[in-house]
């Protein structure tokens, strides 16, 4: 297992850290030279600027090999992220009668990328309550929960009823394809500038302005009339 050979990894000892006396070696081409005296192979692993790794403690006498410690590890590290990436695990939904269609979408997303990067899905529903009497619902939304993700997903397991809870397991389809998603981008208008007033010639200009009517000017007043009246004395 992995974990086993991780445990034994971190056991390895590399240089000085090595003490038991003799060793059999192996270089860095991977060419066995013998039984060698534990500080003498030490010493021919840093004329090359190497290191001298035990890689099985276990054996009699242990076997190091030559190498670049660094590179090793990196190997190391490289080779458990591949076995986890080979190494999928069953992911679990849980669904509920009367889950809202907001919700229930949501829930096809995320199985939908469980579902692409490989790993099985267990899908399940307890109804609880009054939902007990009506199972026949549930299997009804677990089945459109399926068909939803047939794009990615076969079952392998199909709905079946374990005491209360409906149970249902997807794994993922080899021609798995993602449904795209339609983006509908928008026009974009340009704003809209404003027209200035194109200026009127100059001759136009001025028979607007004579044509213009003045200010109306407030009637004179005329001067009171003088009414002479003769005496009859005169």
């Amino acid at each position: 297992m992995v974990i086993g050979d991780r445990d034994e990894r971190q056991q390895l000892r590399v240089n000085e850290q090595i003490r038991v006396p003799k060793v059999l070696v192996i270089d860095e081409n991977g060419q066995k030279l013998g039984v060698m005296e534990t500080r003498d192979a030490l010493r021919l692993a840093r004329s090359k600027g190497l290191d001298l790794i035990e890689v099985a403690p276990h054996a009699r006498p242990p076997v190091c090999r030559i190498m670049d410690y660094g590179k090793f590890k990196y190997q190391q590290q490289k080779r458990e992220r591949e076995a986890r990436k080979h190494h999928k695990e069953m992911k679990e939904i849980r669904l509920s009668p009367q889950m809202s269609e907001h919700d229930l979408r949501y829930r096809i997303k995320n199985a939908e990328e469980f579902l692409m990067e490989g790993h099985r899905v267990r899908i399940f529903m307890q109804p609880r309550g009054r939902w007990v009497a009506h199972l026949d619902l549930g299997e009804s939304k677990l089945q459109e929960f399926v068909n939803h993700l047939s794009h990615v997903a076969v079952v392998e397991m199909p709905i079946t009823h374990q005491g209360n809870m409906l149970v249902v397991v997807l794994a993922p389809r080899k021609d798995a394809k993602a449904k795209p998603t339609p983006v509908t981008a928008k026009p974009v208008t340009p704003p809209i500038q404003p027209t200035p007033p194109s200026p009127l010639p100059t001759s136009l200009s001025q028979e607007s302005t004579e044509a213009s009517p003045s200010e109306p000017q407030p009637p004179e007043k005329e001067p009171p009339k003088v009414i002479e009246v003769a005496s009859d004395g005169q």
